[in-house]
């Protein structure tokens, strides 16, 4: 079972370089391949990070401007997805730099944006539960370091490794681990969890 895994990631990894050697022969549907495999992902992460679904679409945008522009110098030394990953982040970063203004948290400034929970399935009462929390801690998530909210967001909604968020944000993987660890007991603390 692991050498199948290990063959889908090389094998994945050998399309990632193929994609963008056609790309940089000039291949316009090499280009429309990566958008296809990727914007799904691109855009929940902006959105994830930035709280407002308009925003979150230009900031997308942005990246695969910033892709499009830059695939052809990719060389494979991460994977496709990790590369892409990290222009996301950088590009919220600068969005979210550009954006801020002294005084306002990214929760006062969409307070009815960011990360829902799901409960469609539940009764009206745990509904309303579920989107008290869901808003509680969007709030708390907000009002953390933007590391420490990027760490757990791509662990926790992405399911990314810490070895693969690590290469995102270039830290090492205990590095993510403390993150995680220290947003978690942060999260239990601020949402009244002992």
């Amino acid at each position: 079972m692991e050498a199948v895994e290990i063959g889908d990631v090389m094998a994945a990894h050998d399309y990632d370089r193929l994609l963008a050697e056609r790309h940089r022969h000039g291949d316009p549907e090499a280009f429309s391949e990566l958008y296809d495999r990727f914007s799904s992902m691109v855009f929940g992460l902006a959105y994830r990070l930035i709280g407002n679904r308009e925003e979150a679409a230009d900031v997308a945008q942005e990246v695969f401007l910033r892709i499009f522009r830059h695939l052809g110098r990719f060389r494979g030394r991460s994977s496709l997805k990790t590369w892409i990953y990290r222009i996301t982040m950088n590009q919220c970063r600068s969005y979210l730099a550009r954006r801020r203004r002294p005084g306002i948290s990214l929760a006062d400034e969409h307070p009815e944006n960011g990360m829902e929970l799901e409960a469609t399935a539940l009764g009206p009462e745990r509904r309303a539960a579920g989107h008290e929390l869901g808003s509680r801690l969007n709030h708390a998530l907000a009002e953390m370091s933007p590391k420490l909210r990027e760490a757990v967001l791509l662990r926790d909604l992405e399911g990314l490794d810490y070895r693969e968020i690590g290469r995102i944000l270039k830290v090492r993987p205990g590095t993510v681990r403390s993150r995680i660890a220290l947003v978690r007991e942060q999260l239990r603390q601020l949402l009244g969890e002992t």
